[in-house]
């Protein structure tokens, strides 16, 4: 990396020490932006990019101020081609603008020129679909994300990689090993590459689900060590509570990015509705 080049990455100031005076601040919430088409219909608007920019910018305009983050569904933006991406170009925008984070909910995962790629695509300054931070999938390997890795650091952005997640075919997968299962190495990895951030809370964190049990235990993972941010889907409609992910990730508890979406969705269209639940669930996650 050229001096002048390394010389700005070292003064940016990283996704995680963001993120973390966001939680500090705001309170430990990630607000999913999932346009699903039933929650299009039954706030009224059409399956159609119109519905998805309504319906989008909404629930930013409504959670914005409350959350630390919020987390747009890709795949449902893409289901619309090239004008549902175009209005989650716009939603990234407009987060940016008014100092929203954002996680591009991608899961993005390959090898070489194409991981490269989709870096570029999501991480690189100047990039139309540049978000704060973005999913990753680790499953052809954690090193394949490197050029991920790098490029986040490098332009003060983060990753969240999927470690366990808690749909029951994940099991199949990341449990694999036993005391040195696949998540084991996943939640490691990421430790590891946290050591290149100073501060409280690193810039690669993990996508562990809410509802996920006693895995953590039973496969012996120690995610505090990981010091990084823990984004935790499945709070609300899946059926996991605040008082679940306090139990579930007990020492870690201060790192997880508690995720609601549909529990939260539902009671739009109204901005009031829409903020009145989301306060409802971060008080939840303050109190546990």
């Amino acid at each position: 990396m050229p001096e002048a080049e390394a010389a700005t990455t070292a003064s940016r100031e990283s996704f995680g020490s963001r993120l973390g005076q966001a939680m500090a601040q705001r309170g430990p919430l990630c607000v999913g932006i999932d346009p699903h088409p039933a929650l299009l219909k039954s706030w009224g608007l059409d399956d159609d990019a119109a519905g998805l920019r309504r319906f989008s910018l909404t629930v930013l305009e409504a959670v914005g101020s409350l959350a630390a983050a919020v987390k747009p569904q890709v795949a449902l933006y893409e289901r619309h081609g090239s004008a549902g991406i175009a209005v989650l170009e716009e939603v990234l925008a407009v987060a940016r603008d008014e100092g929203v984070l954002t996680i591009a909910d991608a899961k993005r995962g390959d090898i070489g020129s194409t991981m490269a790629a989709y870096a570029d695509a999501w991480l690189r300054d100047g990039s139309s679909l540049a978000a704060d931070s973005v999913t990753l999938s680790p499953y052809l390997g954690f090193e394949s994300l490197r050029p991920a890795l790098d490029l986040a650091a490098e332009h003060g952005r983060g990753v969240f990689v999927l470690a366990l997640t808690s749909n029951p075919e994940g099991a199949s997968v990341q449990h694999v090993g036993g005391g040195d299962s696949v998540a084991r190495r996943i939640v490691e990895a990421a430790a590891e590459e946290n050591n290149r951030y100073g501060g409280a809370l690193g810039s690669v964190g993990l996508v562990v689900g809410a509802t996920v049990g006693n895995a953590l235990s039973s496969l012996n993972l120690d995610l505090a060590s990981v010091r990084g941010p823990i984004l935790a889907p499945g709070l609300g409609a899946q059926g996991a509570t605040a008082a679940d992910l306090r139990r579930t990730f007990g020492t870690a508890y201060a790192q997880v990015l508690g995720t609601s979406s549909r529990d939260i969705l539902k009671a739009g269209p109204g901005l009031t509705s829409l903020r009145d639940a989301a306060l409802a669930t971060l008080e939840g996650l303050r109190a546990a």
